[in-house]
């Protein structure tokens, strides 16, 4: 056993208990996935991530989900920068991760951090039919075609009618492997389609979102940093949102109000990366015991 400093953050949340959770290993990054994994599973959080020396960044950070290793997310990173900033271990206002999603740099503005995601991919469009019975609605209650997009990591970016058929969404295992092999996911991690609506939880939003989500991870995640980035690339790609920066919200339903800050660098016909920012509050610091192997 060896023991590490860990911090538990509410990225996305100026306050405790907003936004979503994450827990983040200091020195962690050399530890085997199965190791990783189990500690995910611990938490009961949706992600955690582990850091360690990079030779490409000033650190490296690895993203678990209870299930598997994934190259990049979102919450995750705003955790991460959060608790090192937290510790006094970033000198500066800026710094990079080395992530399995490649260099991803990160901005100190204030109480903001805001990390630069990849420009988008935009792969192939979902069968609304298949979408809608993944998530329990009719298919009249989804805007467009859904898409496969990806900023580092790829989600089945899904703009709903309103509000309503937001809040009434409900997973279907057996429709979501449909969904999934139609848009050749390995299995059915992270294809869970992210479903927005284009008004805000409050009125400081634009959209508001949800992700629900497969086991062994929790039913939904509060909020989801990466799939804002492709939301965003989504709703400019194909006009749905005119202003380059907007506010995105999500989490409200589960009384974990988050927000998120979200750019587009570039123009929305070429765009080049997503800017996407938020605070981080670190809710709780310690250490835990981890093994070697499992």
């Amino acid at each position: 056993m060896a023991r590490y400093d860990f911090d538990w953050v509410d990225a996305f949340s100026g306050q405790a208990f907003g936004g979503n959770g994450c827990a983040v290993v200091h020195g962690g990054a050399s530890l085997p996935e199965a190791v990783c994994t189990a500690y995910v599973r611990e938490t009961s959080l949706v992600e955690c991530t582990f850091t360690g020396p990079s030779e490409v960044a000033d650190i490296k950070v690895r993203y678990f989900l209870a299930s598997r290793e994934i190259p990049f997310a979102g919450h995750p990173t705003i955790a991460t920068v959060a608790a090192m900033r937290d510790r006094g271990l970033i000198e500066g206002d800026s710094i990079t991760l080395e992530t399995g999603a490649g260099i991803v740099p990160v901005r100190l503005d204030g109480d903001l951090i805001e990390m630069t995601q990849v420009a988008p991919e935009f792969g192939p469009f979902a069968d609304p039919a298949l979408v809608a019975a993944a998530v329990s609605l009719p298919v009249e209650a989804i805007v467009g075609r859904p898409q496969k997009v990806s900023t580092g990591l790829p989600f089945c970016v899904t703009v709903l009618r309103d509000r309503a058929a937001l809040e009434a969404a409900q997973l279907n295992l057996e429709a979501l492997a449909a969904l999934g092999k139609s848009l050749g996911a390995d299995g059915i991690d992270m294809m869970e389609p992210f479903l927005v609506t284009l008004e805000g939880a409050t009125d400081a939003g634009d959209t508001f979102s949800r992700l629900l989500m497969a086991p062994p991870s929790p039913p939904e995640d509060p909020f989801t940093g990466s799939a804002t980035g492709a939301m965003a690339s989504y709703l400019w790609h194909h006009g749905l949102m005119q202003k380059a920066e907007f506010v995105a919200e999500q989490g409200h339903g589960l009384g974990r109000p988050g927000q998120a800050r979200v750019a587009r660098v570039g123009p929305a016909e070429a765009i080049e990366g997503v800017r996407v920012a938020g605070e981080g509050f670190v809710l709780m610091r310690g250490t835990v015991d981890l093994p070697a192997a499992l």
